[in-house]
């Protein structure tokens, strides 16, 4: 008869162990609200000596550039057929925005962000990066390519082909070579940027949909996350061998290495942040932190140590916003 009593107990703490975690791991520092900004957000990249952060609201058509030391939206450029990726030049200062709707990558000018050029990449034009390496810009596009772009001159210098549409992709730190989840072809595709193509693939049996992957800042391990089911896979870099499977949360379409708190964190459309830590074992779930629906697309900074979290706007009224975290300790 005191069983209940106890379970009761039992299921309190552990509710209060989650949430102490949860407190412990990271912390909302504020909410930078976008009105009028509707439908999905998809990426965001970041301007680090004007420090603004660079939205691409894809459903709204919109890039809206936000000022982290005022925490307001400070301009927006209209117009875009459907701004997934997002990506910003040093040098020659350019703010690169690629769209899925008219498959263009535009170019604007950082300073004031006044159109500075385009190129067509026929369809589909997704994630952007910037090679520190070369200073080139890559974008994943169509049912399967890689373009690598001079900003300088604006045009197309390379061509990688893929088996299907790449999503999300990092470049190696320590060679040339870049790691792309392709879902449709069911692997994740290891190219070679300086021999521009691909010279090996990895499959991870019994998952699919693989979506979100980072690149650890040592270059030993590719986190690629999968969204059925869910599982967050840590790969070596060196063999594609799979050293980890942790269970997360549903709908990932962004995932980060901590370096600084030895950290993954992955955020998701269900409307959570997953943390996971490690320790001399590998890494562990270590908190859940809930956002809001929808909210899948996320960018951690280092530099300004910040966790941002997109959220759009909800049926009932609230601004879509930025969340920033800030991680704890």
């Amino acid at each position: 008869m005191r069983r209940a009593p106890i379970a009761a107990l039992l299921l309190g703490l552990l509710v209060s162990s989650i949430a102490a975690r949860a407190e412990e791991a990271l912390s909302l520092e504020g909410k930078i609200a976008l009105p009028g900004v509707a439908g999905r957000i998809d990426h965001m990249a970041v301007d680090p000596a004007r420090k603004r952060l660079l939205v691409a609201a894809l459903g709204n058509g919109t890039l809206d550039v936000v000022d982290l030391a005022s925490g307001r939206r400070v301009k927006q450029v209209a117009g875009l057929h459907e701004p997934q990726g997002v990506g910003y030049v040093q040098k020659p200062d350019l703010v690169v925005i690629a769209s899925a709707g008219d498959g263009s990558v535009r170019f604007f000018r950082g300073e004031d962000l006044a159109p500075a050029g385009s190129l067509s990449l026929g369809n589909d034009a997704d994630n952007v990066r910037v090679d520190p390496r070369t200073g080139n810009v890559i974008v994943g596009y169509g049912s399967g390519g890689l373009a690598i772009i001079d900003p300088e001159k604006r045009s197309k210098i390379g061509d990688i082909k893929l088996a299907g549409h790449p999503e999300s992709f990092q470049l190696d730190p320590t060679s040339s070579r870049s790691f792309v989840n392709v879902p449709d072809a069911g692997h994740i595709a290891v190219v070679d940027l300086g021999v521009v193509r691909q010279i090996a693939s990895w499959a991870v049996p019994g998952l699919s949909a693989n979506f979100p992957l980072a690149i650890d800042g040592s270059g030993a391990v590719v986190a690629a996350v999968f969204r059925r089911p869910a599982k967050l896979v840590l790969l070596d870099t060196k063999t594609g061998a799979t050293t980890q499977r942790l269970d997360t949360c549903g709908d990932a379409d962004d995932v980060f290495f901590d370096a600084k708190r030895r950290r993954i964190y992955v955020s998701c459309g269900a409307g959570a942040v997953d943390v996971f830590q490690a320790d001399a074992t590998g890494y562990r779930t270590a908190a859940r932190i809930e956002t809001s629906s929808g909210a899948r697309t996320s960018l951690f900074v280092p530099d300004l140590d910040r966790l941002y979290v997109a959220a759009r706007a909800g049926l009932v009224g609230s601004d879509a916003a930025i969340l920033a975290f800030r991680p704890l300790p």
